[in-house]
């Protein structure tokens, strides 16, 4: 049951194979199923390296997007929230995660440990891969609540808040898409290969929470309501954040496969570039149709809203269903960011390239899934243009709507409380002279902020530069 659970979560044909030195088989494993094991665990370690190389790119993103009072503290945020997360994932998450086959949570390998059995298998060094793997998914979901608050929000509450959403929220979400919890129950089970819905949607509903209790950034909108452009101080660094990325992703969507069998992965990581190629494509079209330019950071959102789309359908479709998944992707996070930006302060448009993109990509296997590959895996059935029908679509649809509400109940709840308590804003004065100097004592670019005469005795400690001395 356990094993058959891990396969609907995480849409891997491949998993028995990754498990096979627990497998209840009479013999003794073969050599050549010994070397099959260990390809697939390695495999699995390389991705995980693969989505942690995301944390980069998810940095150098916001500090490209940040103003250069603003871009020292994202190397802290960065920082401080993986490693909460990642305490947080071993004592609490992975076991309501992954430890048992409840449906709403799972109950065993809490403060994960060898020996410990989690959901009947024993925790081996393949279980072990599998733990640090899903944590990954967990810091990248994590990543993406950040983005809408930028610039404004004390540095207190991300520790709070990784707590809360790597212990709780994310893994309830991850049981019930990647766990064989509620999503497996809902007509012929949720397709979600990756986690368009289980990682992305969670964390942007998430930061849409974020963003409502914490209100825009000063000057964000005029007089009349109508919002102001605030732009980033680095679209390179932008840039070569979306390329990390885009890089870690054949790691997120092809790792998912748990294993090298029947090189399924090499077909996952086609499928991922050529999603992510249409998104760019379309938000390119859509900006430069809307707005009449090529604007740099909408044709880089478009590149993230084509990764994310295509990251629930990437196990589900054959070659030709993704750039056309990628594109509309790429088109709806142009028009999600212009009609957001109106209301909602979201400086990297963390709720459109995530949110939207991410209900589209979930929906889109409802439509694009393939009778070859909604066989192999045995989840769900074919999408709309196969002829499957509205059946598929309604249990994709559902499984949208339930992590949305619980997502922003939650995340409300939390963001409710912390504000009610130490408050999630900064102070106007910090806000103005900037979260490097306000929260960190030090400039990330001191010498643009720093006459040069002053930086000779420049205390970090202290906040200020002190008087040069000849």
């Amino acid at each position: 049951m356990h094993r058959r659970s891990l396969a609907r979560g995480a849409a891997a044909a491949t998993l028995a194979s990754l498990l096979l030195p627990a497998a209840a088989l009479a013999q003794e494993p073969t050599p050549i199923d010994v070397v099959a094991g260990e390809l697939n665990v390695t495999w699995v370690l390389v991705a995980t390296v693969l989505v942690f190389f995301m944390q980069a790119g998810f940095a150098f993103l916001e500090i490209g997007f940040s103003r250069g009072k603003n871009v020292g503290a994202g190397v802290a945020k960065i920082l401080v929230n993986f490693s909460i997360a990642a305490i947080a994932w071993w004592a609490v998450g992975f076991a309501i995660a992954f430890g048992g086959d409840g449906t709403i949570a799972g109950d065993s390998g809490f403060f994960f440990q060898v020996g410990h059995e989690v959901a009947g298998e024993g925790a081996t060094g393949e279980t072990a891969s599998f733990f640090i793997f899903q944590f990954m998914f967990a810091a990248v979901s994590l990543a993406i609540v950040w983005g809408s608050t930028l610039e404004r929000i004390k540095f207190a509450v991300y520790p709070i808040f990784a707590l809360v959403f790597a212990g709780v929220i994310y893994p309830l979400i991850a049981h019930w898409g990647f766990g064989g919890g509620v999503f497996a129950e809902i007509g012929d089970g949720v397709q979600d290969f990756a986690g368009s819905s289980v990682v992305h949607l969670t964390g942007a509903t998430a930061a849409l929470a974020a963003c409502i209790f914490l209100g825009p950034r000063r000057g964000k909108y005029g007089p009349d309501g109508k919002p102001r452009a605030i732009p980033g101080h680095s679209m390179p660094l932008f840039g070569l954040g979306v390329l990390i990325l885009w890089l870690g992703w054949f790691g997120f969507n092809g790792g998912s496969t748990l294993g090298t069998s029947g090189n399924a992965f090499a077909e996952v990581i086609a499928v991922t570039n050529l999603g992510a190629a249409g998104g760019v494509i379309g938000a390119m079209i859509a900006v430069a149709l809307t707005v009449k330019k090529l604007d740099v950071g909408m044709i880089g959102n478009g590149g993230i809203a084509g990764l994310v789309a295509i990251t629930a359908p990437a196990g589900y479709v054959e070659f030709w269903a993704a750039p056309i998944i990628g594109l509309i992707g790429g088109v709806i996070v142009v028009y999600g960011i212009l009609a957001i930006d109106k209301k909602i302060d979201d400086p990297i448009g963390a709720t459109s390239a995530h949110g939207l993109a991410g209900i589209w990509g979930t929906l889109a296997c409802g439509i694009f899934t393939s009778p070859r590959l909604a066989e192999n895996i045995g989840i769900g059935k074919e999408g709309l243009v196969y002829g499957g029908g509205l059946g598929q679509l309604g249990t994709q649809a559902a499984a949208v709507g339930l992590t949305f509400v619980t997502v922003f109940v939650l995340s409300s709840i939390t963001f409710l409380a912390i504000k009610h308590t130490i408050g999630l804003r900064v102070t106007e004065e910090e806000e103005i002279a900037g979260l490097d100097i306000s929260d960190h004592g030090m400039y990330g670019y001191p010498e643009q902020f720093i006459p040069e005469a002053e930086l000779v005795g420049y205390s970090p400690s202290a906040g200020t530069p002190t008087e040069a001395k000849a």
